[in-house]
């Protein structure tokens, strides 16, 4: 099993621990990722004794409050394909009107549905021009799925090295599309750890990244990356965590400036407002937090 599958397969685990879906769900769904048997029984066994994560400091309390006013009115998005590696790359784009940088959005393991394309048109009203890729491009985009179960089994299948090939391209349209302006990344669960492998892989356009509770690669290197990077983490995640520290000794090897909030007393995924999962108190803070990081990004730099 891949660093990829098993992440995959212990997202599904974890929903059936909390509640999210039942057994036969979880059963069928790991099966969709090649996951049955004793193998299956034994994830689902581990996750269900796991001990609720507990942490320390919390940066969901006492935050700075600048004045600033972030407009959460989202721009409409067009359904775009621009060129990739192999075949044509699928996209939701969201123009802002006086762009003053862009941002390549990365979904979670539900693939380019409605939820990040609002992301996208968010961005775009608080004044980021974003591009949202679809990872599933090459095997006719996340719609062509007929559920959450098959598009993480669809991605569970695809050589990690073709992600990082394709969010350069996203790079490259990107840059194309926002010219002179500085570049950023975030990324939301599966996303998160796909932003952490565009850093690794040595992406060197990006003036900042913001993974959200994304686990960080195995041996991982970003020496490559010349990005500030905003680490997120619920402080429930305890799945995530655990690579927090790795993550952390990255970027001090790495020299590149970061900051890694843990939000006490949010859970994994808690930013997704369509999830059972979302904290809205952190939530509002966490985007308040990212859209003033790739802020300061774009003001050191220049």
């Amino acid at each position: 099993m891949t660093e990829i599958q098993r992440y995959l397969a212990e997202e599904v685990a974890e929903d059936l621990a909390d509640g999210i879906i039942g057994r036969r769900e979880a059963v069928r769904r790991l099966g969709l990722l090649g996951v049955t048997g004793a193998a299956a029984t034994g994830l689902l066994a581990t996750f269900a004794a796991a001990p609720a994560a507990a942490e320390p400091a919390s940066a969901d309390r006492g935050g700075r409050h600048d004045g600033s006013e972030t407009s959460w009115a989202p721009v409409a998005r067009e359904s775009i394909t621009f060129a990739g590696p192999r075949v044509p790359l699928m996209a939701a784009w969201a123009a802002a009107a006086r762009p003053r940088g862009g941002v390549l959005v990365i979904h979670e393991n539900r693939g380019l549905n409605e939820h990040i394309r609002t992301v996208a048109g968010r961005f775009a009203a608080s004044g980021y021009s974003a591009l949202a890729l679809d990872l599933l491009s090459e095997e006719g985009g996340t719609g062509s799925f007929p559920g959450e179960a098959e598009v993480a089994a669809a991605l569970s299948r695809i050589p990690p090295e073709r992600f990082d090939e394709d969010m350069q391209a996203a790079v490259t349209e990107l840059k194309r599309r926002v010219r002179g302006k500085k570049l950023a990344a975030i990324g939301f669960c599966f996303g998160g750890a796909m932003v952490w492998r565009l850093l690794a892989a040595g992406e060197p356009r990006l003036a900042a990244a913001a993974p959200f509770y994304g686990p960080f690669p195995e041996g991982g290197n970003l020496d490559g990356s010349r990005a500030a990077v905003l680490g997120v983490y619920g402080g429930l995640d305890a799945r995530v965590n655990a690579t927090r520290p790795t993550a952390k000794a990255a970027l001090e090897a790495a020299r590149l400036k970061h900051e890694l909030i843990t939000f006490t007393e949010a859970d994994h995924a808690f930013f997704n407002d369509t999830g059972a999962r979302f904290n809205a108190h952190a939530a509002t803070e966490v985007w308040r937090r990212a859209l003033n990081w790739f802020d300061d990004a774009d003001r050191n730099d220049r």
